[in-house]
């Protein structure tokens, strides 16, 4: 039997995909930086029923770890703050937080609704 936590959480970020209005121009404006609430969903394995990773802190430190690499100090107002995945894909950024935090699984999805899934 596996047992796995599992956390959810949602970011604000803007991203672009700069080869779009050339590999598909119906969808050309993806070339452009926008914006989306990112759904991210983590799953990672423990050993035992008594928490042998908490939730709430390992929650607290993939935020700390995307705010970090990805914070935007450009895009800032009095209540408006976002990060910058520059060019990476919902693909991209499962990949890295499987690899980062040594996850069983990663959902990113942009606006809840489109995205990627890494299975290991």
């Amino acid at each position: 039997m596996k047992t796995n936590i599992i956390v959810n959480l949602q970011v604000e970020a803007l991203h672009n995909w700069p080869d779009a209005r050339n590999i598909f121009p119906e969808v050309g404006f993806l070339s452009y930086p926008h914006r989306h609430i990112f759904h991210i969903q983590c799953k990672k394995q423990v050993n035992h029923d008594d928490r042998d990773i908490e939730i709430i802190l390992f929650k607290r430190s993939i935020l700390e770890y995307l705010t970090e690499k990805y914070d935007n100090h450009n895009i800032e107002s009095y209540h408006y703050h976002s990060l910058d995945f520059g060019s990476r894909s919902c693909e991209m950024l499962a990949k890295e937080l499987v690899i980062k935090f040594q996850l069983d699984y990663c959902q990113v999805l942009e606006d809840g609704e489109n995205g990627a899934e890494v299975i290991v």
